[in-house]
């Protein structure tokens, strides 16, 4: 029995390691997928996207959202929690996505799970000079559940037509050559 597992699981791992090549050369082409090269090389890629998940989100200023409400752009939304060491460590370069990216067609929207909801992440976005993000919160939690994560950081990516395009589980340099190229070829998209 051991043996039989022990070899499915080999076949399940060559066909998903064929499967995964499969798509890096199909990325990179540039024509059939976005590039999933570098530390995006594990983005998931939805094809065909998926729709949203509808479930609110507040801000600083206690306004309720939905994604619906960045139609037409492209949206990174990143899941994370102030206690989330990887978390942490990504914020700065998220920021700096906002900073290079940001505008009427880009936004990376930050939605905290923290139960503390605002009062505890404003005074974070403070201490770490995150000038570019605007903090959100899902006090809940539950928004990162319908997304179907797998833990923390999450981020997923929205695509214009407002359809669930792909997720990024873990921390990234979202400032760097291969998250702007990723992203940049979402923003070439037109749907």
């Amino acid at each position: 029995m051991r043996r039989r597992l022990v070899t499915l699981g080999g076949v399940a791992a060559g066909a998903g390691a064929a499967l995964g090549a499969g798509l890096l050369w199909r990325a990179g082409q540039g024509r059939s997928g976005p590039p999933l090269a570098g530390e995006m090389a594990t983005f998931e890629v939805h094809d065909p996207p998926r729709p949203l998940p509808d479930h609110a989100f507040v801000d600083a200023a206690g306004g309720t959202h939905s994604l619906d409400a960045f139609a037409g752009r492209v949206v990174l939304v990143n899941f994370w929690a102030t206690w989330c060491a990887p978390c942490v460590e990504e914020m700065p370069a998220l920021d700096a996505l906002e900073a290079a990216l940001g505008g009427p067609d880009f936004q990376v929207v930050t939605v905290s799970i923290d139960t503390g909801g605002m009062a505890q992440v404003a005074p974070f976005f403070d201490r770490l000079a995150l000038a570019h993000l605007k903090p959100y919160v899902d006090p809940d939690g539950r928004m990162p559940l319908a997304f179907a994560t797998r833990g923390l950081p999450t981020s997923v990516v929205i695509d214009r037509a407002g359809r669930w395009a792909g997720s990024f589980t873990g921390p990234a340099d979202w400032a760097g050559k291969d998250a702007l190229d990723l992203m940049r070829w979402y923003l070439d998209r037109t749907t």
